[in-house]
């Protein structure tokens, strides 16, 4: 192995490194953030509902179990027993397709709007408060480089 591919090697192993504890400490936020939507929902719930958030975020109706899983990369019966606790818990609902009849889609009950709302806006503001510190140069390098991992990665 000549110079550069140790480097190289050793870089990516650096990142690998930091990758991991980013993924640890976002499990360990997923669930902080989960309890402050409801006390009683776990991290996977907190996916759940933030993908119905995001998928009903333009005004839409609602959206089907079934992108919600695709967009998770979770199985359907996985996401069945999440939807069930949220619904259980008051913070989804589900509504009649106005395309289909027969299909029923997933939205934020009004209940569940609110904490989320809450949740994300005080997120924000932390995610904010450490990104202060850091000058525009970085911050749009950063979001560069996550956008190419991103993409590379799917």
């Amino acid at each position: 192995m000549d110079t550069q591919e140790t480097e190289r090697s050793g870089l990516v192993a650096d990142i690998e490194q930091e990758l991991s504890a980013l993924f640890r400490r976002s499990r360990s936020a997923s669930l902080r953030l989960a309890r402050r939507v409801h006390p009683d929902m776990d991290a996977a719930g907190y996916a759940l509902i933030s993908q119905i958030e995001l998928g009903t975020a333009g005004g839409g109706a609602g959206v089907r179990a079934s992108d919600v899983a695709q967009a998770l990369g979770l199985d359907k019966s996985t996401v069945s027993r999440g939807i069930t606790q949220l619904e259980n818990l008051g913070l989804i609902e589900r509504v009649g397709d106005p395309d289909d009849g027969r299909a029923r889609l997933l939205r934020l009950t009004e209940v569940g709007a609110g904490r989320f709302g809450a949740m994300r806006t005080q997120r924000q503001t932390e995610f904010r408060a450490i990104l202060d510190r850091w000058n525009p140069t970085d911050l749009a390098d950063l979001g560069r480089l996550l956008s190419r991992l991103n993409d590379d990665l799917s």
